[in-house]
């Protein structure tokens, strides 16, 4: 989302965009127009939020709020905008120079303890205007303590591929899940569900397309012990383009157990197949118009392979589904739309 941000600003200003590290953002970024900087920051981790943590917080603290202070006094940007609550030094470093701030959250935290989840949140007070990607993201903010008047529910812009392949007349069974491989995306529970179905009698397979977090390599060892050696499902990896996934998908799995948006639905929508997902925050949010997508129970394999079953049985139903959504995705999270919108939040 920050590469379309980014875009939607270059039409209306000069960006400069500063990034911790390199990596393959840049090289878009500066495709885009923006002018790309390096600058070594604070980045909130799950890790650094405990007792444990804290010195080290703290020491990175030292290190780098400096920096970022004597840069933005160097600069002197028109605005600020600060593209996750994960980078929480730019929203003081912003407010301790005078700068105009603005804080796009895409993050909905749950699951962790109310004091930490208020203690995340707690720079983005800092912030002049706060854009939530959801109604969920929304109602966290509020939970800590955002004023109701300084935000704004800007939900994502997805691309869509050139043009949607049509789904097949007859399913054959292959489901798809897209995205980070993490116990937050259910990805065990789509294997599971596979299992189920494959006991069932079901000739179903399932790709997982997607690589884990550097640190969290024992889930995807776990992952594939879970596969078994059957062949029906298969790693992918991560892959930059995954249009051509879709296309030979022909129903994608969204199982996540929380999701402050959830751009992958959108996506199997965009590409024009059924889509089934969790009922959790933004992902219920994105299927809130009847007969876009089903919605099952969170963690629980068998409602998800009943799901997949149930499609698979009615497949003309299965297809409309498809459809609705496809015109739904595209009409409520279009990119036109969402840079509108960004501009709108940043420059007003």
């Amino acid at each position: 989302m920050l590469l379309e941000s980014v875009s939607a600003l270059l039409s209306a200003a000069k960006v400069t965009v500063f990034l911790p590290e390199e990596g393959p953002l840049c090289a878009r970024l500066r495709e885009r127009g923006a002018e790309v900087r390096l600058l070594p920051t604070l980045v909130l981790r799950r890790s650094l939020l405990s007792p444990r943590g804290l010195f080290e917080l703290i020491a990175q603290v030292i290190r780098t709020l400096p920096g970022t202070v004597s840069l933005l006094r160097r600069i002197r940007p028109a605005a600020l905008y600060v593209n996750t609550v994960t980078l929480p030094l730019w929203l003081v470093a912003g407010r301790l120079t005078g700068v105009r701030v603005i804080c796009h959250v895409h993050e909905a935290e749950e699951g962790i303890p109310p004091l930490l989840r208020r203690l995340l949140i707690l720079p983005v007070r800092l912030a002049h205007r706060v854009i939530a990607n959801s109604g969920t993201c929304r109602r966290t903010l509020l939970e800590g303590g955002v004023r109701p008047g300084r935000i704004s529910v800007v939900h994502n812009g997805v691309p869509g591929p050139d043009a949607a392949t049509p789904g097949r007349a007859a399913p054959a069974g292959r489901l798809l899940l897209t995205g980070r491989l993490s116990p937050r995306k259910g990805s065990d529970v789509a294997i599971r569900a596979v299992h189920e179905l494959r006991n069932r009698g079901r000739d179903v397979s399932l790709t997982l397309v997607g690589a884990v977090f550097p640190g969290y390599e024992w889930f995807e060892e776990e992952l594939r012990a879970l596969a078994g050696e059957d062949g029906a499902i298969t790693f992918a990896g991560f892959q930059d383009e995954v249009w051509p996934r879709f296309a030979e998908a022909d129903i994608v799995l969204v199982p996540s157990l929380g999701e402050s948006f959830g751009n992958v639905a959108v996506e199997g929508m965009l590409a024009g197949r059924p889509v089934i997902a969790s009922s959790v925050q933004g992902l219920a949010e994105i299927m809130s118009e009847e007969g876009v997508g089903t919605l099952v129970r969170p963690s629980d394999p068998a409602a998800l392979a009943e799901a997949v079953e149930a499609l698979l049985d009615d497949w003309p139903r299965a297809l409309e589904m498809a459809e609705r959504g496809r015109v739904s995705a595209q009409k409520r999270f279009g990119l036109d739309r969402y840079r509108q919108e960004i501009c709108q939040a940043v420059f007003r």
